[in-house]
This record gives C-alpha cells, sequence and structure tokens, in this order.
C-alpha cells in the first residue's frame, strides 16, 4: 500500500498552501490558504473495502501557558500532545486520489458543515472545534481538514502525520458526530494496511 503527495514530501515541510495560518512579518501571523493536500494511494489489498484517513499534529504544547505570548517561548521540553487536523471515512477505494483544496479551500470561521461529504465519504470534527470552543467569533464544529498553525513562539518543528487506513469493511462503524478517537477505536480490528506521509510546519523561523 503507497501513499504520496505533491504537497508533502516525507519528512520536508508542508507547502504553505496547506496552513491554516502563515507568517506574518507585522503580526507574527495570519490565516492562511488552508486547502487541504492532494493524497495518492495505490497498491491496495484487493479485500479493501473503503479508507480511513487521519491527519494529526503529534507535537502541540501540553499546557498553553507561553503559546503566542509575547516576549515567551514554548520550551522545547515541554510534553507533547496530538491535535487532529483531518479525519474522513468511507472514502471508496476506486477513487485513487483526492485533489488538493478539494475538500478544504479556505478558513471558515465556526467551521465547514458535515459529517456529510461528496462520493458518501464522511467528515468527523478536528481539533479547532476544542481550540475555539471559548471564542464567541469562532467556535463550532469543525468537520473534515483545518490545516498547520502551530504557536508562532514555539521552539520546534511541528510534525503533521497523514494515515490513511484500509478496511475490510464498506463503512466505518460510527454514527453521528465523531472524531479521530472514536474512529480509530471503531477500525481497531479492520485495518488490512495502513500508509503513511510526514510533513513538518514551522510559524517560528527559528524552531529547531
Amino acid at each position: 500500500m503507497k501513499l504520496t503527495s505533491d504537497a508533502i514530501t516525507d519528512g520536508q515541510p508542508i507547502l504553505a498552501d496547506c496552513a491554516f495560518c502563515v507568517p506574518d512579518p507585522e503580526q507574527h501571523v495570519r490565516l492562511g490558504a488552508n486547502r487541504n493536500p492532494d493524497l495518492t494511494w495505490s497498491e491496495l489489498s484487493a479485500d479493501t473495502r473503503s479508507l480511513v484517513l487521519i491527519g494529526h499534529d503529534s507535537d502541540v504544547p501540553s499546557r498553553g501557558d507561553d503559546v503566542n505570548q509575547e516576549g515567551r517561548q514554548v520550551p522545547a521540553d515541554l510534553p507533547r500532545v496530538d491535535f487532529t487536523h483531518w479525519v474522513l471515512v468511507d472514502l471508496p477505494p476506486e477513487r485513487g486520489r483526492i485533489t488538493a483544496g478539494e475538500f478544504c479551500s479556505q478558513v471558515t470561521p465556526r467551521g465547514k458543515p458535515g459529517p456529510e461529504g461528496p462520493d458518501g465519504i464522511r467528515q468527523g470534527i478536528n481539533s479547532y472545534t476544542d481550540w475555539f470552543a471559548g471564542d464567541a467569533g469562532m467556535a463550532g464544529d469543525y468537520y473534515g481538514y483545518d490545516g498547520p498553525c502551530p504557536p508562532w513562539n514555539d521552539t520546534i518543528i511541528h510534525h503533521y502525520h497523514f494515515t490513511l487506513y484500509a478496511l475490510a469493511t464498506p463503512r466505518c462503524p460510527v454514527d453521528g458526530r465523531f472524531g479521530r478517537d472514536q474512529v480509530l477505536a471503531a477500525i481497531r480490528d479492520q485495518v488490512l494496511a495502513q500508509a503513511s506521509l510526514t510533513g513538518t510546519y514551522r510559524l517560528n523561523p527559528d524552531a529547531r
């Protein structure tokens, strides 16, 4: 099973077009194009009936005390947690690819609708749902893809993992409003194979 992308070369920076935020010299960051990356899959098992896609950042600060605070930095030794950026289920194997910007092509305040998507695909909520929960102008359910926006004062480069799971069932056994944790629990015994790409992104030019 293979997973490839024009926007993501394994271990290299993700294209800025895919980011929720990009650097800005005057105010640290500004909103980006937020276009989902293209992905192409091949060499699936003949038993594959559907696919699940999950994208997540594994380097999110476990505490927000220093995040985006003037005169402070997020320390490199701070424990890190996961932040979900993309959840898709019921992807038809014969589709072969997701095109750039097909599921997201801008930042949408209060989130995009879901879970229904094209071709019978369903979209799960991502972690911006929790991140913006207390923001009156941005709060809502963020379905599908929303791209990288690490803290502009983080001292480490963030890693974004896009993993495609081949399933032996035509429908992922989740219903209603669902997220990454529910999907991973539901497919635990259904996975035939998986493939991943990992890209990097930073807003702090000094992050290492």
